[in-house]
């Protein structure tokens, strides 16, 4: 499904420096990964069963299973969560969001944390580098249609923040067949969430970005050809 295309002021977009990622004398600046989704309509009787329809496509985290923390913004960003409830063990989104269930306002904002495993290289001491499978949190966000000067026109009705995109690239390290295999899986995991999401989910449109001037395509393609 080709998603609905919206342009993303900078305001919106809310960029940030990062620093770079150093590795073996190579640096990389790493980007934000976000997918913003749009449904056909975004009611408030609709906001919280369509964000639950996202939570159910994601695949959680074997080690961190879950919803692990929810928080509801009136109004804007800058004003104080009005309902905040951490998950210790994680729970299921359906019991996550009945909290909400009081709070079910155009002019709210919903967040929720949740884990994936992604693949990471660790190496300890002098032992080779070796790779393994971490929670890695995401989060996602629900945004009423008259929150923060409806701020959902451009972000979406619903947003996922990946964070960084280095688990799907990796340009910190050489890279070998190995790296390939786990960076695969990692953007695998990836595509197959969008899909699920556009497949089950009744949205109208989404979009795929990032704060850089590449996409991750562009920049997977990019890593790609160096090695090629």
């Amino acid at each position: 499904m080709v998603g609905q295309h919206h342009t993303l002021s900078s305001a919106r977009c809310r960029k940030k420096l990062r620093p770079p990622i150093h590795y073996n004398d190579y640096c990389a600046m790493a980007d934000q990964l976000y997918l913003n989704l749009w449904f056909p309509s975004f009611a408030e009787d609709e906001m919280l069963p369509r964000m639950l329809s996202v939570l159910k496509q994601f695949p959680y985290s074997e080690q961190r299973p879950g919803v692990a923390f929810l928080s509801i913004h009136s109004a804007s960003w800058q004003e104080p969560a009005v309902f905040e409830q951490s998950f210790d063990y994680g729970t299921d989104p359906e019991h996550a969001l009945s909290f909400a269930g009081e709070f079910v306002h155009s002019d709210n904002a919903y967040s929720v944390d949740v884990y994936w495993d992604l693949h990471v290289p660790e190496r300890e001491g002098d032992l080779d580098e070796k790779w393994v499978a971490r929670p890695q949190r995401v989060q996602v966000i629900a945004f009423g249609t008259d929150f923060d000067d409806s701020a959902h026109q451009q972000e979406g009705h619903i947003q996922v923040d990946f964070g960084l995109d280095t688990p799907f690239l990796h340009e910190e390290v050489d890279y070998t067949p190995a790296v390939e295999v786990r960076v695969k899986a990692n953007v695998r995991q990836l595509v197959s969430f969008i899909h699920n999401v556009e497949k089950n989910c009744g949205i109208g449109g989404r979009l795929l970005w990032s704060e850089g001037e590449s996409t991750l395509a562009q920049k997977l393609i990019t890593r790609l050809q160096k090695v090629q």
